[in-house]
């Protein structure tokens, strides 16, 4: 019996650690234990409620149940789960805060007591599945539902448990209803993509399957988020404002977004929503507008509801950045590589302010799984600035479609083409002029060898009209050759060829990353400069000297390798060094600074350098430049316009420099 006790105060022990641990780690992104050691003591408590049969409510092993439910339950929330009124407009914004100004205004002139100036609030409206958590007397978690009708929804809290950065137990002693969204991150997305039959067409389907699946290790596969931004119902006291609400949801470990802004008027919340608009496809998630409500809780208790909507709050609307259109034909297109890949020709549709016609299908393993065929309706996802991509296809309208054929001769030159795993390339590096033009465009360009005044019609005119069929027949031309050329004078030419002289100067880095070595950016090209010092070290380097550079695995240790194991390449580079192209590399000796060992941050634009050169400067004192700020961040950098990151600094009292005072401390 005592030793049931000892085991059951251990399993008490256990829990409480590994969730402390584990909200450091997923909450806080500041793990406290190694991976190691974190599972050993998981498998400790594992085999202890094994033992004992005494599983707590709020242990991390519940997290990934092994269940399968039969049905969903019904759920009455405690209190209703509003819709939101919309705008897409700052006309409608405008007539939105109008109507507020004149309800505070007549109230104000007929109450004695006074309603406060008034003051927004804006935050992401992310686009997930909305998720309603309730906590009881003992802070824990014991039910979770989706939203609904907003007075019913369905009982998904084995679902719910699978995110791991919602905690199963607070700090707190009443109950109440916390709401939050699910989400699905894009690396998410992209993972389970990787290995799943059916692929998920969206993030936020990806997040709604998710908790809508009875199967609970299907959910856990989907490695769901979650964002929290509003009490429902409490027992506790009430919130005087909405911001003193959102302290106390982040106080309790609940994850909130970074980003929140008080404004003042609709000019401030303007700005908001164009810098929310800059950012919006550099997220890891989707958002798709903006919530603006009022902070005064009394002032929202005065306005009230309509039948639909809260008077006091409002959601700005982006334009969607999903589409369904049809797929017309597929062109092939070559790449620097030499990879040939499909590229989808669209029926014209208007997607996040742009209009599209073009859309990526990655490669034709990609295309298969997918379903994806010409002449049916595809959804088509912009996630970025660049080319949108196609995620899946309405099943509805495959009938009638045919089947994407793959090339057997490269569009370009006519050449056989090869298969490579999922890919397909032309071998004919000399004579294929999309291959060659983009090789000379890339060894050319500014984080490459940086010869001034190249461009993409310099280098099809090199190939066209003087036979230029290789990197290094660049250092043979002559002046009287490239007068040949079209809107080539006299200076025009002489300044070519004086930055291609002087790009044969060059520092080792940037000789490597001009080579066009697969998976190597200029970030891996600086390291593997830094670690072996030499052209020939890094021709030489063994497979566990690669992998033992930090950020470098398997895949780009293995693009090494076979690069500089091709004898056509080794060739082609000995020909550069022969003409007297000389990489060097200069070791930087960091005096001691301020910045020495130190953890920095840049956010907003700088007078004085790229985002690409601080970094490099940066660097080079021997400081470790981050994208995000913690606790850890000694120093944020802040440029004009900065982001949320600036707000963050603030927020943890990182010291924060400008860029002025960056450059005195030099």
């Amino acid at each position: 019996m005592e030793n049931r006790e000892n085991k059951i105060e251990k399993i008490h022990e256990l829990v409480e650690e590994l969730n402390r641990h584990a909200y450091s780690y997923y909450a806080l992104d500041n793990p406290t234990i190694s991976d190691r050691e974190y599972d050993k003591k998981y498998d400790e408590l594992t085999l202890l409620e094994r033992e004992t049969k005494y599983v707590l409510p709020y242990s991390p092993t519940q997290r990934v149940g092994d269940t399968v439910l039969s049905e969903f339950q019904k759920y009455t929330h405690r209190a209703k789960l509003w819709s939101l009124d919309k705008a897409q407009s700052i006309e409608e914004l405008k007539e939105w805060d109008s109507r507020n100004r004149r309800f505070i205004a007549d109230y104000n002139a007929s109450h004695e007591a006074k309603l406060p100036e008034l003051k927004y609030v804006v935050t992401k409206k992310f686009d997930g599945l909305t998720l309603n958590c309730t906590y009881d007397e003992e802070g824990i978690l014991i039910r979770a539902a989706t939203r609904g009708t907003g007075e019913t929804g369905e009982n998904i809290t084995g679902q719910a448990k699978t995110i791991k950065r919602l905690p199963l137990k607070i700090d707190n002693d009443y109950l109440f209803e916390v709401h939050g969204e699910a989400i699905m991150t894009k690396k998410a997305f992209d993972d389970y993509n990787r290995t799943a039959e059916v692929p998920l067409k969206n993030l936020r389907n990806g997040a709604a399957g998710a908790l809508r699946n009875l199967n609970l290790k299907e959910t856990a596969r989907r490695n769901l988020s979650a964002f929290f931004y509003d009490i429902g119902y409490t027992e506790g006291e009430s919130f005087n404002s909405y911001m003193d609400m959102m302290n106390f949801i982040k106080e309790k470990g609940f994850p909130v977004d970074d980003y929140i802004k008080v404004c003042s008027n609709v000019e401030e919340i303007e700005t908001e929503i164009r810098y929310i608009e800059s950012i919006r496809y550099d997220l890891d998630y989707d958002i798709d507008g903006l919530v603006i409500v009022i902070n005064d809780t009394k002032t929202r208790e005065l306005l009230g509801y309509t039948v639909k909507f809260p008077r006091w709050a409002i959601a700005f609307k982006f334009e969607a950045q999903e589409a369904t259109t049809k797929l017309l034909d597929v062109e092939w297109n070559v790449g620097r590589s030499g990879r040939v890949s499909p590229t989808a020709l669209l029926e014209p549709v208007e997607l996040a302010g742009a209009t599209v016609r073009r859309a990526t299908l990655n490669n034709i393993d990609d295309v298969r799984r997918k379903g994806v065929k010409i002449g049916c309706d595809v959804f088509v996802r912009r996630s970025n600035d660049v080319i949108p991509e196609i995620m899946g296809v309405v099943e509805e309208t495959l009938e009638g479609s045919r089947e994407i054929e793959i090339p057997t001769h490269c569009p370009a030159c006519g050449s056989e083409i090869i298969q490579e795993g999922v890919h397909y390339f032309c071998e004919n590096t000399l004579s294929c002029k999309p291959q060659m033009v983009k090789s000379i465009v890339h060894f050319g360009s500014r984080e490459a060898m940086n010869i001034e005044g190249f461009s993409e019609k310099t280098a099809e005119q090199l190939f066209e009209k003087l036979e230029i069929k290789s990197i290094a027949d660049l250092y043979r031309l002559k002046k009287e050759d490239l007068l040949t050329l079209e809107k080539f004078g006299e200076k025009k030419a002489q300044n070519l060829l004086n930055a291609i002289e002087k790009s044969k100067n060059c520092d080792l880095p940037s000789f490597v990353y001009a080579l066009g070595i697969p998976n190597i950016g200029k970030k891996t090209a600086t390291d593997l400069a830094k670690t072996f010092k030499s052209l020939e070290r890094i021709k030489k380097a063994a497979f566990e000297e690669l992998t033992a550079i930090q950020d470098i695995g398997d895949i780009v240790a293995r693009s090494v390798l076979e690069f500089f194991n091709e004898e056509k390449i080794i060739n082609s580079i000995n020909e550069l060094l022969a003409l007297g192209v000389s990489p060097n590399y200069e070791e930087v000796v960091v005096d001691d600074n301020p910045f020495t060992d130190k953890t920095v941050v840049v956010t907003g634009s700088l007078e004085s350098y790229s985002r690409t050169e601080i970094k490099e400067k940066l660097e080079e004192l021997g400081a470790k430049v981050s994208g995000s700020v913690s606790k850890k961040t000694n120093y944020v950098i802040v440029g004009k316009e900065p982001g949320s990151k600036y707000d963050k600094a603030v927020e943890l009292g990182v010291r924060i420099l400008t860029e002025e005072e960056f450059t005195s401390m030099l």
